[in-house]
């Protein structure tokens, strides 16, 4: 990781649930009590997904928890956010919703130089087998770890 960048949570699920392809960085647009909440921890991106509207990207079901100081002048935890990204990399992204099926999730929130920075990635589900063969291979790729272990040591 860079200096300067503290990650505030990440989507483990996401690599397990979906073949991860392109892999952007977009700012958000968020209000006063989102980024202090943010910066304390209180947020999660496992359900979250981006929705293209008006040829923009919204971030959708990012659950911002509630800044207790704020009291009720605060925010709505699960609300819509804009992303910011170039006009080119919006485009291409669109053009591969659109065109081949793929979906945009979030994979790690953190802030960069105290501003807060969604990675996202273009995304295809995967499938039973799929899951079934990464687990194969995880499991094959630790005994043979295991055993060079193992070799080394006597």
């Amino acid at each position: 990781m860079m200096p300067g960048v503290k990650v505030v949570a990440t989507n483990r699920k996401a690599s397990r649930d979906y073949s991860l392809e392109d892999r952007y960085e977009a700012g958000l647009v968020l209000k006063g009590t989102e980024i202090k909440s943010i910066r304390a921890g209180r947020v999660s991106i496992t359900d979250a997904y981006a929705q293209p509207r008006d040829g923009e990207l919204w971030l959708m079901n990012m659950h911002i928890g509630a800044y207790d100081p704020s009291g009720r002048s605060g925010h709505e935890p699960l609300r819509p956010r804009k992303m910011l990204l170039h006009r080119g990399e919006i485009n291409r992204i669109l053009g591969r919703i659109y065109e081949r099926g793929y979906t945009v999730i979030p994979v790690r929130l953190y802030l960069k130089e105290g501003l807060a920075k969604v990675e996202i990635a273009l995304a295809r589900g995967k499938r039973k087998y799929d899951k079934r063969e990464a687990i194969a291979k995880r499991d094959a790729d630790r005994d043979i770890e295991r055993a060079l272990k193992d070799r080394y040591r006597s």
